[in-house]
């Protein structure tokens, strides 16, 4: 008999990367993966391992104003026209959501046809498409013990820890070697996938303000958004600098294996993946979040020592040239650091998630481990 699982995920990397490292354990298990997901899936989802990927439509209930809200309360109607159709075509065995609003249509279609979901938050803050499904999820699988849920959830929490895909996995066999003196020094900067502009304006700028010896050992690898190139290139040829630019790494993990240090903000997949492969970084978070996941996510790395972390608005060029520069001339605080990162990854995240997508199926009986950790570790 064909187990059918229906993965929803919003469009970018953040959440269909842990999404596409689900569906591979799952694929590898026999299952059929369906997966449904908003207009972004071409840019972020083009190795995901679906039978077919279905595009659903959604809005944000947080709109600004009566007509946003109106207009987004019209889109997510008619995203759960199309979820029910959907599960009725699919008839999934489970529905697993990976967050962002595009899930709340196919989750909400799969609960109201009688599919059993589960959904799956990677920040140490719940996020706001999942605060709406939690009630109606059968199990929350959660990234980290730092998640706090209230009473009324703890029962469901399962910490699986973030799932991460096998190229990360990979990475994380590179043991890291601290730059040697005088040698070159690897620095990869991104923003997330979709980009940071304040790291196309002010990591050149603070580049510029490092001296001359060490500028010159530096081999930087830069994301950043399309628009930002011609400038951040003109910036470091001024400074003699050459690097390689673009707005998407597709091998991203094994740069973050080659590097010396990494500059980034400090979404979940970004902080998974530094955690797995084990990789220090200064860490910026991205500024004016409502729920400040990204501050939560990075003070997880920081607290193990893996990470330094910076507030966008306080951070000067010339503070953060000054930092660069003692960071990078300690071989044993870079090393420590990478320990640090280290210590906090969980390579068997997609197992364990796959795991308890199985449990909820009612494919698998729960391991024990997982039941004790319930309420406990949430």
């Amino acid at each position: 008999m064909t187990r059918t699982v229906l993965l929803c995920a919003g469009g970018t990397g953040g959440h269909l990367f842990p999404a596409e490292a689900v569906a591979t354990v799952l694929e590898g298990r026999g299952w059929r993966v369906e997966l449904a997901t908003d207009h972004r899936v071409g840019a972020y989802g083009k190795d995901f391992p679906a039978t077919a990927s279905h595009v659903v439509p959604s809005g944000t209930p947080s709109g600004r104003g009566a007509v946003g809200k109106a207009t987004a309360g019209v889109k997510l109607g008619w995203g759960l026209v199309r979820a029910l159709g959907l599960v009725g075509r699919v008839k999934p065995d489970v529905a697993a959501g990976f967050g962002g609003y595009p899930t709340i249509p196919p989750i909400l279609a799969a609960r109201l046809r009688g599919v059993p979901t589960v959904i799956h938050d990677q920040n140490a803050v719940l996020g706001r498409a999942n605060r709406l499904l939690a009630r109606l999820a059968k199990r929350i699988a959660t990234a980290t013990s730092a998640l706090t849920l209230p009473a009324a959830l703890q029962e469901k929490a399962v910490l699986t820890g973030n799932p991460v895909r096998p190229a990360v996995r990979e990475a994380a066999a590179v043991p890291y070697h601290p730059p040697q003196p005088d040698g070159p020094v690897n620095l990869l900067i991104f923003g997330g996938s979709q980009g940071a502009r304040f790291l196309s304006e002010a990591i050149p700028a603070a580049i510029g303000k490092l001296g001359p010896t060490l500028r010159g050992r530096l081999r930087i690898t830069q994301q950043c958004r399309t628009e930002d190139l011609p400038s951040v290139e003109a910036a470091y040829r001024g400074l003699g600098i050459e690097a390689e630019l673009a707005p998407f790494f597709a091998g991203l993990p094994m740069m973050i294996a080659r590097s010396h240090l990494v500059i980034a903000r400090s979404g979940a997949t970004t902080v998974a993946e530094l955690g797995v492969i084990g990789r220090p970084a200064v860490l910026i978070p991205l500024p004016g979040a409502i729920d400040q996941d990204q501050r939560a996510n990075a003070e997880t790395l920081a607290s193990a020592g893996g990470a330094w972390v910076y507030e966008e608005k306080t951070l000067g060029v010339r503070q953060l040239a000054a930092d660069i520069t003692d960071i990078l001339s300690n071989p044993e605080r870079l090393e420590a650091a990478a320990a640090g990162a280290g210590s906090t990854g969980r390579a068997d995240g997609a197992d364990r998630l796959a795991d308890l997508i199985e449990e909820v199926a009612g494919f698998r009986q729960p391991a024990p481990e997982a039941a004790a950790e319930r309420s406990t570790e949430a």
